[in-house]
């Protein structure tokens, strides 16, 4: 029988957020990276932070263009 205690902590939704973002903008310390490497993020969070990370992007550059074109 498996031991609770050997089962990897997940991350909390703000954390996968929060390690998404910085990937957007690729300033993430090395540390921070291999945290993020070694584990302990959903799969379905990294999933939907990312989309969500698009979404505002994009929401962004277009915000951007219009200004530009106005």
């Amino acid at each position: 029988m498996s031991n609770p205690d050997d089962t990897p902590s997940t991350r909390s939704f703000g954390r996968t957020m929060k390690a998404i973002a910085w990937s957007f903008t690729g300033l993430r310390s090395k540390r921070d990276f291999d945290d993020d490497v070694e584990g302990g993020m959903n799969p379905f969070h990294v999933v939907i932070a990312a989309l969500l990370g698009v979404a505002i992007f994009i929401g962004v550059l277009v915000a951007f263009a219009r200004y530009a074109i106005a």
